[in-house]
């Protein structure tokens, strides 16, 4: 990969260290008969870990000038390849045709569509066993944020809805090729058995977005075209009012606000 033309726009840092590609691959956990999915392989030295492991490995890829690299890399394997952009595809449809009883999403994911991605895996509507994805640290973080801490966003409460979130382990910037400018943490999401009872997923996350639209302003502010009477009456329960901020609300008390909507 020496001579190998780096793209700043598909957000391309490789992994080098194989023990850390081991740790990451252990963490996941993969069970017999499984799928796992991954985004943006690079030079598949995390795909090749995957595929000792795993029945089926489906990995995307956006940079065709990896095409031949990869496609030559994983001949005659249990590894297929889709080059396009995951953010645009169908996973549903792009998995049908594989039998599976457990499905994973392992990946060292493009740092500048982390979140997209994740919102993708959600809406899809997949049971994933367990997603497994090297974040940046600060973007770890978020994902993992406490009511009332400057981190703590619309992302947060998502992901903390339909996950028990765990961050492994810190990775030093200088296990990638390029090294890029931050360091990086390798984060879980394990699917929560009992999820909060929820009467609408689109009134939950239309409610959660515009609650945040504005950081800096209460939630009677960011609010403001809804039924507030309503809203103020669940907050209460939580010993908050119409002037508290997102960033204070816990994700129950989301839940009770799109419920009662």
């Amino acid at each position: 990969m020496e001579h190998f033309n780096f793209k700043k726009k598909y957000g391309q840092n490789f992994l080098n260290d194989n023990t850390i590609v081991k740790k990451i691959a252990s963490i996941a956990e993969i069970s017999k008969k499984s799928l796992v999915l991954e985004v943006g392989p690079g030079k598949g030295i995390l795909t090749k870990e995957l595929s000792l492991q795993a029945d089926n490995v489906l990995c995307y890829e956006i940079d065709l000038e990896l095409k031949d690299i990869l496609e030559s890399e994983f001949k005659n394997s249990n590894v297929d390849f889709i080059f396009n952009d995951f953010l645009n595809r169908d996973i549903k449809n792009d998995i049908e045709e594989y039998s599976y009883d457990n499905l994973y999403f392992v990946s060292n994911v493009p740092y500048y569509i982390t979140t997209p991605i994740l919102m993708k895996l959600i809406e899809s509507d997949l049971n994933f066993n367990k997603i497994v994805m090297m974040v940046q640290e600060e973007v770890g973080e978020r994902f993992s944020a406490k009511v009332n801490s400057r981190s703590y966003g619309s992302i947060t409460v998502f992901l903390n809805y339909y996950f028990e979130i765990k961050k492994e382990f810190k990775v030093n910037r200088k296990s990638f090729t390029p090294i890029p400018n931050v360091d990086s943490e390798v984060i879980s999401f394990s699917r929560k058995n009992n999820l909060l009872k929820l009467n609408n997923e689109k009134t939950f996350f239309k409610l959660v977005k515009d609650s945040f639209k504005f950081k800096r302003k209460n939630i009677k502010n960011n609010l403001n075209g809804y039924d507030l009477k309503s809203i103020e009456a669940v907050l209460k329960k939580y010993e908050l009012d119409l002037t508290a901020r997102a960033e204070q609300i816990p994700v129950e008390a989301f839940v009770d606000i799109s419920n009662v909507l």
